[in-house]
């Protein structure tokens, strides 16, 4: 474009694929009897048009779309092979999806732990808790080398007779 002219934004023509020139985005050898702008007047006349419109399409048969698409079992087999592969990719996508969805939720998990740790225990919660843990199994190690026989045999007379008491004063 030249400075000195003036600018046809819109009127430019376009052309189809087989180099015919188009009218407003539309075919320019269309019929214009087939063309309906407004709405019908009434049913039969929808009916007429509908008609019209139809009257070149011969009525669709089984032979005729035999004939024009003759598919062999080989066609067959493949068509179910590639919806088969692309069934297995969609799986495959999906399944992608739930492991990264999986490894999230561990993650949080994981966070969610050690924050509450460190909100019931302070600073390095992981330890403290190590050490209680090794406690205990001492205790419970030191519990277990107890003569507890003899202790029960022992104590157990004193706990019956302090419950006599207990159950004489009321």
């Amino acid at each position: 474009m030249v400075k000195d002219e003036p600018a046809d934004f819109g009127t430019e023509k376009r052309y189809d694929d087989a180099g015919i020139p188009m009218v407003n985005g539309d075919e320019a050898d269309i019929n214009p009897t087939l063309l309906r702008r407004e709405g019908f007047a009434s049913e039969a006349e929808y009916r007429a048009y509908l008609a019209t419109l139809g009257a070149d399409v011969p009525p669709p048969s089984e032979d005729y779309v035999e004939v024009l698409f003759p598919v062999s079992e080989d066609h067959m087999l493949e068509a179910r092979l590639r919806e088969l592969r692309e069934e297995l990719e969609n799986l495959r996508a999906r399944l992608h999806v739930i492991r990264e969805q999986a490894t999230t939720v561990v993650a949080e998990n994981v966070r969610w732990a050690d924050a509450s740790a460190h909100a019931q225990l302070g600073d390095q919660p992981w330890l403290k808790l190590a050490g209680a843990m090794a406690a205990a199994f001492v205790v419970a190690r030191g519990i277990r080398r107890l003569p507890l026989g003899s202790v029960a045999t022992t104590a157990l007379p004193l706990v019956a007779a302090a419950l006599n008491r207990k159950l004489a004063r009321a």
